[in-house]
């Protein structure tokens, strides 16, 4: 065999080894979230969630107003795999119902296409204008398309909700990178629902 087929075969072992890993990880954590580690996955991702809105309002201060003004948020934070034709990412995140203060976590999951090679990290807020699209997100779940882009609001014309991308009526939406507030939002192929293990009584 030739050492550039060597090379290829050698990647697609390291590929399918990862992906893998990340599996069985993911396994391992449904097992421990129905465990004693079950409080301490949820004090996490309390952390995680309070750690982003504080990041957010420190970046766009009135999107502090906009959130206690909504009937619900959510807060999810996504850490994502790309190599050369494949990726996934993977993540975690609560649903905070603003009249009741009933917390719901969940799980998201996001299929990657086209060619690349990196590791990303966001954080993503959703803000529910009313009951009825934040019980739907609940329930039902939600999955975006296989590419979903849209530039957020500029300041000059979105007012309070500048930074924020309306992803369907009555849900609007903030993702945060390392750099900061998005100013171009892409959700592809997402899909984010229950965690029943952490909902679990």
């Amino acid at each position: 065999m030739k050492a550039g087929k060597v090379k290829y075969v050698l990647i697609i072992i390291n590929v399918l080894s990862i992906m893998l890993g990340g599996l069985i990880s993911g396994a391992g954590g449904i097992a421990e979230a129905k465990g004693p580690a079950k409080e301490k996955q949820q004090a996490e991702i309390r952390k995680m969630s309070s750690e982003t809105l504080s990041r957010l309002y420190k970046i766009q201060p009135e999107a502090r107003s906009v959130i206690h003004k909504a009937a619900g948020y959510a807060v999810f934070s996504n850490f994502g795999l790309k190599i050369f034709i494949a990726g996934s990412g993977s993540g975690k995140g609560i649903v905070i119902d603003n009249t009741t203060k009933k917390e719901t976590f969940m799980k998201m999951f996001e299929a990657q296409g086209g060619l690349g090679f990196g590791i990303k990290k966001f954080q993503v807020v959703f803000v529910f204008e009313n009951k009825t699209v934040l019980n739907d997100f609940i329930n039902s779940g939600w999955e975006f398309g296989g590419q979903a882009t849209a530039a957020a609001q500029a300041g000059d014309k979105g007012g309070s909700a500048a930074g924020t991308v309306s992803v369907k009526p009555g849900v609007w939406m903030y993702q945060l990178t390392e750099n900061g507030l998005a100013a171009e939002i892409t959700a592809k192929g997402t899909k984010y629902y229950k965690d029943d293990a952490l909902n679990s009584p």
